[in-house]
């Protein structure tokens, strides 16, 4: 029977989740690519696993955000934000620690959720996993560019269809007409041809290849020898650099863990689950750490480092130090830090002097987070001397992982690194001088607020706003202190939709919500989210999900 469908917050995202099962553990599955968790009970296969799953585990599915039932209008997100998805679904169920199961591309968050929060991570299991889908000489398995714009193609011309060649991902049910339709219809119904395409763009420029190591938990890695999709040998070396990893190598070509000998799958899981034990605390994780270099007289320091602080603050951050003119602060993730140093040289503007910012991301112990090492220090004030004035540099584990994140990069044009820091090639953000400044540190207007991206505190504005008729880009421009070209140009790369299309759209999934939950009618649930036309409400609807309204209530 199919388990309740639910939703819960990650930032202003709405994530729909389910939860079965009557195990003593927790485990929460990490689909890959696109999903829809209500179609997954459709697949009599795949409700054979899950019931088998459910005996030994309390079992927690979500859709991540911009896919299936969760908020599809975003179609851009980093790792970083869906693990936020992942903690805050957690939450939702009151899991304070659980088993990962990643499949295909949610192997790769599941991996790093597991080295930045292994205390959360009882342990790690992935089927058919990946950690680069670019060819490069250090990783010949992925596609490569010419192999990966078929792919493109396929999506834009062929989204859920027969040419995409669905049968590769299961071959073993190549001739089973009912499921290989309703593999179609999943993939419809977990993304648009769009959304599908960004996050299959998003999935190219993803590389967890440097953070293997910093895996602690005990891991179970499975994949078939002669799966098309992910090669066996990418399971191999991503089993090699994650220690103590169990690796096991199965029969067959089916990349779906739901087709083929699913009954060796559920016996390697069951035992790998019940013999982990629960462990004691893990005291190494990964960390961002931000180092800040501000070159100003001592006299007005103490002012603007109290504005410094407030808006690393605001992208939770935690400052560590603060001597000599440099200001260095953890994060859980890497574009936090990165908006958090794009906006404060844009807050300070030329006024203060020189400033600029430095990323990088490492192991610490994590009683030792906020102390400072002389050998981290040392690499820290070497990468932030090659920065010059209003610049932004990061390392190129830190560029990997913020694949999504709407960023460019620029590769550091200068000498050879010191041979006593080990640093692994710099870049430069150069999003960052592009737009207009924001008020600056020295002034006394306060600094708009942002939290994880400028999408996000967008979102909250119109949610704000959103029964008011009136509301329009103009309130969003004043409340969040940006110009209307900036908004523009932001909202098209992140969403592809104009301000105007997104507060129709954030509206029209309000008025969605409102009906589902069947306590007013159409005139009322549209006038909540700000229509004060039905008949205009009802034609914007069925543009936006390809129904009437009234039609969606019959059906549901």
């Amino acid at each position: 029977m199919k388990p309740h469908t639910q939703y819960t917050k990650s930032g202003s995202i709405n994530i729909a989740y389910q939860v079965f099962g009557s195990g003593s553990v927790d485990l929460v599955y990490i689909p890959g690519w696109v999903s829809n968790i209500d179609l997954m009970w459709e697949c009599p296969e795949l409700v054979d696993f899950f019931q088998e799953l459910g005996k030994i585990a309390r079992v927690i599915l979500f859709d991540k955000r911009g896919t299936g039932l969760s908020d599809r209008i975003t179609e851009l997100s980093t790792l970083e934000e869906r693990m936020d998805d992942i903690r805050a679904v957690m939450d939702a169920v009151s899991s304070q620690k659980a088993v990962l199961f990643g499949h295909s591309e949610g192997g790769s968050v599941s991996a790093l959720f597991a080295a930045t929060y292994p205390n959360r991570t009882i342990s790690l299991i992935a089927f058919g996993i990946f950690a680069k889908r670019r060819y490069s000489e250090d990783y010949p398995w992925a596609p490569t560019d010419e192999e990966r714009q078929k792919v493109y193609d396929m999506i834009d011309t062929s989204w859920g269809g027969g040419e995409m060649n669905l049968a590769t991902l299961a071959p073993s049910k190549a001739k089973d007409k009912k499921f290989m339709e309703w593999l179609a219809h999943y993939f419809r119904s977990g993304a648009s041809p769009s959304a599908a395409m960004v996050l299959t763009k998003m999935n190219t420029q993803v590389d967890i290849i440097n953070i293997l190591s910093s895996i602690r938990v005990p891991t179970l890695l499975m994949q078939r020898t002669n799966d098309i999709d992910v090669k066996i040998e990418e399971g191999r070396f991503i089993a090699k650099r994650i220690k103590g990893a169990r690796f096991v190598e199965l029969p067959g070509e089916d990349h779906l863990f739901w087709a083929g000998n699913t009954a060796e799958i559920i016996n390697e899981m069951s035992a790998f689950i019940l013999n982990t034990k629960m462990g004691e605390m893990i005291e190494v994780q990964l960390f961002t750490i931000l180092i800040v270099k501000v070159e100003i007289s001592q006299s007005t320091y103490a002012a603007i480092f109290k504005e410094l602080e407030q808006i690393m603050h605001q992208y939770r951050g935690t400052i560590f130090y603060n001597q000599d003119g440099y200001v260095m602060a953890t994060f859980n993730g890497p574009s936090k830090a990165a908006y958090c140093s794009i906006n404060l040289v844009k807050a300070a503007g030329n006024v203060i002097g020189s400033i600029s910012a430095g990323i990088h991301i490492m192991e610490s112990k994590v009683s030792e987070a906020h102390m400072l090492t002389g050998k981290t220090e040392r690499l820290l004030k070497h990468m932030i001397s090659r920065a010059r004035a209003r610049q932004v540099l990061v390392t190129q584990t830190v560029k990997n992982l913020l694949s999504g994140a709407g960023l460019s990069f620029a590769k550091l044009k200068t000498t050879s690194l010191s041979t006593t820091v080990t640093l692994d090639g710099l870049f430069e953000i150069t999003n960052v001088l592009e737009e207009e400044p924001i008020p600056h540190l020295a002034n006394e207007i306060s600094v708009p607020h942002y939290s994880d991206s400028l999408f996000e505190d967008v979102l909250s504005c119109i949610n704000q706003h959103i029964s008011d008729e009136r509301f329009d880009v103009n309130v969003i421009c004043k409340e969040l202190g940006i110009s209307e070209r900036q908004l523009q140009r932001k909202l098209k790369a992140i969403t592809n939709k104009s301000p105007v299309q997104l507060i129709t759209s954030v509206r029209l999934h309000r008025a969605k919500e409102l009906l589902v939950l069947k306590e007013l009618n159409i005139s009322e649930a549209a006038y909540k989210a700000g229509f004060s036309s039905s008949s205009y409400f009802s034609k914007c609807f069925k543009l936006e999900f390809g129904e009437t309204p009234s039609a969606f209530l019959k059906k549901s």
